[in-house]
């Protein structure tokens, strides 16, 4: 195992982490020279909150431990690429390089549906690093959309047989 590879196995751990209690699973982990200095998943149907992505999470914990907002050293691990809110949050924190796991073709912002992370338009620009364990990235996120279609089929098929719309379905 390589070096992305460990530090993006924590972000996996974080995404289950997430899973588990019924978060889209996306993890993330803040690394500088070498050493976690913050984890985190998703918590938005769990806070309420629609800014509690993982990427947020580690960078506003990141800030906090080391004092200040420039995180122009620090590496970004996410297991799903970076939403154009986290994708500007990356940039206005000076992040010098974002390793993602799994595409986004609906939302990423890390050079599939857009490249906000390069974009030389901005002070800020980083480095970004795609694909590494993408399978087991994507994986948890289409087992996870599959599970939940799936229990909302049920629990419609549920609701018209109690109104009785379906019998011995």
């Amino acid at each position: 195992m390589n070096r992305e590879q460990f530090f993006m196995s924590i972000a996996i751990e974080e995404a289950k982490k997430a899973k588990e209690i019924g978060e889209v699973p996306i993890g993330a982990v803040l690394v500088l020279h070498d050493q976690v200095i913050a984890k985190g998943h998703n918590r938005r149907e769990t806070s309420q909150n629609a800014l509690a992505h993982a990427e947020i999470i580690v960078i506003d914990e990141a800030c906090k431990r080391l004092g200040t907002w420039r995180l122009e050293d620090c590496e970004l691990y996410v297991t799903l690429e970076p939403c154009p809110m986290c994708a500007g949050a990356v940039v206005m924190s000076r992040v010098k390089k974002v390793i993602y796991g799994a595409r986004d073709p609906k939302a990423g912002c890390a050079g599939t549906f857009m490249n906000l992370l390069q974009d030389e338009r901005f002070n800020h620009q980083c480095e970004v690093l795609e694909g590494v364990l993408a399978h087991e990235c994507g994986l948890l996120l289409t087992d996870f959309f599959r599970v939940l279609r799936q229990q909302k089929k049920e629990e419609k098929l549920r609701k018209m047989r109690e109104l009785g719309g379906i019998d011995n379905v």
